[in-house]
């Protein structure tokens, strides 16, 4: 397939899934493999497609002040340390159970997203040294994280996405939403940032493992930086309940992707 044929694929891909915060991993590598790249320069690639799409992304939704940047800077030192470890050792580890756990968190992940989130969760007041209060970027709310529930998670996806070459937004806009009570549009929106770092650092170690191919991955990556703006300016003027119907059938079809891609 022409490159840039492929590049304007990549491009909608993209706008749909920086609508939703997923990054849109599953969805791009299934493009490349289908195209004919090989699965490892498919993985890196797709890294480097996250990070442009996902970076361009964050441009449009840091300028309307809808990204929790505290929030971000915090999941974003754990998130980009941890998927760099993943990217780095993704050669000496067996996917296969990894993708089928991460399957199944997702569908579950995607029917979680479809129950209503009360916004008065966000104002209630919590106390205690595992708590820590955020104040939002807009100063209209104040989030309270558990350190003690958020950080193992960010951690833990962060490093399996970096391995499996995901972005782990999936996983992002869901813990942002659930655990932490943040309002749909701004998880997505910091979920775009978190997007950027993990791919980055991904990026970093499946280079260092030798699978870049700049002839590739650079005009797909153009492709999906113009996707990211698309999709960040369609998302900011969605309303949050399309959003969170999107982000679920999306999910949905991203386990099933995952788990089909394991056995066939």
């Amino acid at each position: 397939m022409n490159i840039w044929l492929l590049a304007i694929i990549i491009l909608l891909i993209a706008v749909f899934m920086v609508m939703t915060g997923h990054g849109g991993g599953n969805f791009f590598i299934i493009a490349l493999v289908l195209a004919g790249i090989d699965m490892h320069i498919a993985a890196t690639s797709v890294q480097f497609i996250l990070f442009t799409s996902a970076f361009f992304a964050m441009l449009v939704f840091g300028k309307k002040k809808f990204v929790e940047w505290k929030l971000a800077v915090l999941m974003g030192i754990l998130i980009g340390i941890s998927a760099f470890a993943g990217g780095l050792f993704s050669k000496y580890v067996d996917e296969k159970p990894l993708k089928l756990i991460l399957s199944v968190l997702l569908f579950i992940l995607a029917i979680l997203m479809l129950k209503p989130v009360k916004g008065k969760e966000i104002q209630e007041i919590k106390t205690g040294w595992k708590y820590w209060p955020v104040k939002s970027f807009d100063n209209t709310a104040t989030y309270y994280i558990n350190l003690l529930i958020v950080v193992p998670i960010v951690l833990s996806f962060g490093f399996v996405a970096g391995m499996v070459g995901i972005s782990g937004g999936s996983f992002m806009v869901p813990l942002l939403v659930l655990a932490c009570s943040v309002p749909m549009k701004n998880a997505v929106a910091t979920a775009s940032t978190l997007v950027a770092v993990s791919a980055l650092f991904g990026f970093t170690g499946h280079v260092i493992s030798g699978h870049f191919d700049y002839k590739i991955a650079v005009p797909l990556a153009i492709g999906g930086a113009i996707g990211g703006l698309i999709g960040g300016s369609i998302a900011i003027k969605s309303k949050p309940k399309l959003l969170k119907i999107l982000f679920a059938l999306t999910t949905l079809a991203a386990a099933i992707i995952m788990a089909y891609k394991i056995f066939y």
